[in-house]
């Protein structure tokens, strides 16, 4: 008797290990598009990743670089104050998109440009990601708005 009731809980500990795999990586394929890399301009000059890597790039709008093309297309320049990356975008920017202003661009880049899918601006005046910010401080480019008044 006691060896059948030992087989069975070597079974059930097998059992739960196997679904244990199963969950984790079926959670992992179901996040595997949710999960974006962040990365600043001067990253990914120094390491261009694959065509088609999906990440985030993240920001100034470098000044004199806005271009409004035909249509919805746009193009423009991110900077960190280290390494500038041109970023073309098909579709409406964001009311608080301007030159100077943080931005947060999730694409992939191709060919020398980020081809952006989604971009994001700052929501009010001295708001900036966390991200954006870090990478800027980095480079020796960020004001913090506190300290200018």
């Amino acid at each position: 008797m006691k060896s059948l009731k030992k087989q069975r809980r070597v079974q059930v500990i097998i059992l739960l290990f196997v679904a244990l795999v199963v969950s984790t990586g079926l959670i992992g394929y179901g996040m595997r598009d949710g999960i974006n890399f962040f990365r600043s301009p001067s990253q990914v000059a120094e390491e261009p990743p694959a065509p088609n890597e999906v990440f985030r790039i993240g920001g100034l709008v470098e000044e004199g670089t806005l271009v409004r093309g035909q249509g919805d297309t746009v193009t423009f320049s991110v900077t960190d104050g280290g390494a500038s990356i041109p970023v073309s975008f098909t579709g409406i920017l964001p009311d608080l998109f301007k030159e100077n202003e943080g931005m947060v661009g999730t694409g992939s880049y191709v060919n020398g440009v980020f081809e952006a899918t989604e971009i994001l601006a700052k929501h009010d005046e001295t708001y900036m990601p966390k991200e954006v910010m870090d990478a800027l401080k980095e480079q020796g480019v960020y004001q913090d708005p506190d300290e200018s008044s």
